[in-house]
């Protein structure tokens, strides 16, 4: 379980983050929307480990979520972070060095679905082939929670749902939790539980997607433009 209590985050004293309070079961698939610099991106950082609060606290399992949390955590950034010299082959050895729980097995099955060359480098692949590039190391790894940050920019939209698809065909939604920001948010709506709504900093909603759709009638993206 994930755990933010009174979570604020502030950068030379200008507020991202105010005051917010969740908690994030397992076996769940969550979105994070809001607008461009509204705090998405900070908030995944802060449950990441990447980032610290300025107040309150969050936890990962009873465990205060810092960077050496990653044993628990994968995490997809929205900027490239694959040296851009390797082959897509020697990004998964080399992810496989870093985490002990990399399933090398599980890499190359997502990485002939994302139809990936392995012997291409990654700085000549197109910017749609570097996400599915990241999304393939991200999903690769057995950990708890699996953390996206933007997972569909650069796709072309074509091919946006069948990589929706494949990447819940390698969740184990048993044992896993995957929780993502994202503004393509039709794409992605159908398999989502629940979303966390957030609007400078603040906290506007959590729900499950189905309560929205039963008590308002409408889905995310009208609720949004509604709210907004």
């Amino acid at each position: 379980m994930i755990a933010l209590t009174n979570v604020s985050k502030a950068y030379n004293k200008k507020p991202i983050i105010r005051d917010i309070t969740l908690t994030l079961p397992m076996g769940k698939i969550i979105g994070i929307v809001g607008e461009n610099g509204g705090g998405k991106s900070t908030l995944l950082k802060l449950i990441a480990g990447l980032l610290q609060p300025t107040g309150g606290s969050v936890t990962i399992n009873g465990k205060k979520a810092h960077r050496r949390i990653s044993t628990l955590v994968s995490y997809l950034s929205d900027q490239d972070s694959t040296y851009a010299w390797f082959t897509v082959k020697e990004a998964i050895a080399y992810q496989a060095a870093q985490f002990p729980d990399f399933n090398v097995t599980k890499a190359e099955e997502i990485m002939a679905f994302m139809q990936l060359e392995p012997t291409v480098r990654i700085r000549d692949l197109s910017k749609g082939k570097r996400s599915r590039v990241k999304i393939m190391l991200t999903l690769a790894r057995e950990v708890p929670y699996i953390l996206m940050d933007e997972p569909l920019s650069g796709l072309d939209p074509m091919v946006q749902e069948s990589i929706v698809r494949g990447m819940i065909s390698y969740l184990d939604l048993e044992s896993q939790t995957l929780i993502m920001t994202s503004h393509v948010i039709p794409e992605l709506e159908s398999i989502w539980d629940s979303f966390i709504a957030i609007k400078d900093g603040t906290l506007l909603r959590y729900a499950d997607v189905e309560e929205l759709h039963d008590s308002d009638g409408i889905g995310i993206t009208a609720w949004m433009k509604k709210t907004y």
